[in-house]
C-alpha cells in the first residue's frame, strides 16, 4: 500500500506544485480570479491520481477486490501526500520565493474593486480587513492550516467517489454471479 500511496500521491503533488511554481511569474497577468480557476482546475486534474491509485491498489495489491474502507484509506492517504506537497510548495513561495505576495494580493483586490465600481470607503474597509487577515496569515501554522484547506475538499471528494466506484466485496460461496451460474448449469 505504501508504494501505491507514495507513487500516486507524489504524482498528484508534483502536478499541484508545478502549477504553483509555473504560474508564479505570471500572477499579475493572470489575475486573482483566473488564478483561482487555473488552480482549482489543476487540482481536479491532479486528484484524478486518487482514482488511478485506488484502482491500481485494488487490481495489483488487493487481488482485484477492495472494501470501501480500504479504498477510502488508500485514497485519503494519496490526498494527504498530494496536499502536503501543495502546502510545502506554497510555504516556499510565500516565505522565500515571493515574500511580497500577500501585499500583491491586497493591491490586486483594491484594483479589482475599483474596476467593479466600489466606493473609496468600501475599498478602504476591505483593505483594512485584508491587512488584518494578512497579519495572522504570516504566522506559519495559520498559513499551513489555511493553505491545507484549499486542496483537501477536492481530494476528499475524489476519495469518496473512488472508494464508492472501485470497492468490491468478496463473494461468499452462496453469492454466485450470473456468469458463474450459467457455467454451473452447463
Amino acid at each position: 500500500m505504501r508504494q501505491v500511496v507514495l507513487t500516486f500521491g507524489l504524482i498528484a503533488g508534483t502536478v499541484l506544485s508545478a502549477m504553483l511554481l509555473i504560474t508564479l511569474p505570471f500572477q499579475e497577468q493572470i489575475g486573482i480570479e483566473n488564478g483561482e480557476l487555473i488552480g482549482y482546475t489543476t487540482m481536479v486534474l491532479a486528484f484524478l491520481m486518487v482514482f488511478v491509485g485506488v484502482k491500481t491498489y485494488r487490481d495489483n495489491v488487493a487481488g482485484g477486490q477492495v472494501s470501501f474502507g480500504r479504498a477510502f484509506s488508500v485514497g485519503l492517504l494519496i490526498t494527504l501526500v498530494a496536499a502536503a506537497c501543495y502546502v510545502a510548495t506554497w510555504e516556499l513561495i510565500f516565505y522565500k520565493l515571493d515574500p511580497t505576495i500577500g501585499d500583491k494580493m491586497l493591491t490586486a483586490t483594491a484594483e479589482s474593486m475599483k474596476a467593479s465600481g466600489a466606493s473609496a470607503a468600501e475599498i478602504a474597509a476591505k483593505q483594512e480587513e485584508l491587512a488584518a487577515f494578512l497579519v495572522s496569515y504570516r504566522k506559519p501554522w495559520v498559513n499551513v492550516a489555511i493553505t491545507l484547506i484549499e486542496p483537501l475538499p477536492i481530494g476528499l471528494l475524489f476519495t469518496l467517489i473512488s472508494a464508492f466506484v472501485l470497492s468490491r466485496r468478496r463473494r461468499t460461496g452462496g453469492d454466485v454471479g450470473s456468469g458463474e451460474r450459467l457455467a454451473q448449469l452447463r
